[in-house]
């Protein structure tokens, strides 16, 4: 099964206590990286989470946002800072003092100070709290798994076409070959029977020589063969791998490559050399579109 690295999922889930909402977008990445934006009081449930997202994401960059919303005053607990208040404290004094300011230090001032009195979700029960969370960020993962498979079967179908395409120039440049050497050999002999006419004289042997050796080094069978062996290779992989694909793809393509270049070079044919540009812009086509597959 194909499937594209990018893609979106979101997922809530709520147990009566709280309600959790997690949104998770991914993008091309080389790697598998999951980074979660939470609130910093659920830490705790991190690696875990990661852990869970890794079952849908195996490469690719996921960013995942986790939201929390408390629904009672149960799951809730206002904490004092001391250590805030006596800084505070401390300060208000000394700015009173230093610029001999009248007025008093009352209660209200100081609980209004920032971190002073501060409301934060009472997770005594961290099992609790992550099963719910695990719920949530396992209906956004299986929504981005959705998302992803179906432009995995998009990609698919185009990598294959292309495939199809490249098969179809190289029969072409199959029927072509064979010609090359005979257009070599007639323009050959049409230059010779013009040096002959001035009284040259060249062994028809050596004729045969020149021919058979332009036919040994433009000889490009064995790279057309395996060429249409890697489009073969690349139908297989689309149509029947179950893992992710995305680098042995890479190095499929990397191969394709290198036939389509060592072809171009041999070829020493116009006819070949421009099916052969097209066959590269073809690949480059595969290429671009093999960096989305996971």
């Amino acid at each position: 099964m194909i499937k594209s690295m990018t893609g979106f999922g979101r997922g809530e889930y709520s147990d009566g206590k709280r309600n959790i909402t997690a949104e998770i977008k991914t993008v091309n990445h080389r790697y598998a990286d999951i980074n979660i934006k939470m609130p910093k009081r659920y830490s705790f449930a991190e690696e875990k989470l990661k852990s869970l997202i890794r079952k849908n994401v195996k490469r690719g960059k996921a960013e995942v946002s986790i939201i929390v919303e408390s629904l009672t005053e149960d799951d809730m607990l206002i904490k004092l800072n001391t250590l805030a208040a006596d800084q505070y404290m401390k300060n208000l004094v000394t700015l009173r003092d230093t610029y001999e300011l009248t007025g008093d230090i009352d209660i209200r001032l100081l609980a209004s100070m920032p971190d002073v009195m501060k409301a934060i979700p009472d997770v005594a029960d961290e099992d609790e709290v992550l099963a719910v969370m695990e719920k949530a960020v396992a209906l956004a993962a299986e929504n981005l798994d959705n998302m992803r498979v179906a432009e995995g079967e998009k990609l698919a179908q185009d990598l294959l076409m292309r495939g199809q395409m490249i098969r179809d120039i190289v029969s072409k440049i199959e029927e072509r070959a064979p010609m090359v050497v005979k257009d070599y050999t007639d323009k050959m002999y049409a230059r010779i029977k013009e040096l002959l006419e001035d009284g040259v004289d060249i062994p028809e042997e050596r004729i045969l020589v020149e021919a058979a050796v332009f036919a040994d080094k433009s000889n490009i069978t064995e790279e057309l063969v395996r060429l249409d062996s890697h489009m073969k290779q690349l139908a297989d992989i689309l149509t029947k791998s179950k893992e992710p694909v995305g680098k042995k793809l890479d190095f499929l393509v990397q191969e394709m490559n290198r036939e389509a270049n060592t072809i171009g070079s041999k070829a020493n044919d116009l006819e070949i050399t421009s099916l052969m540009l097209e066959t590269k812009s073809e690949i480059e086509k595969i290429r671009e579109q093999v960096q989305n597959i996971e």
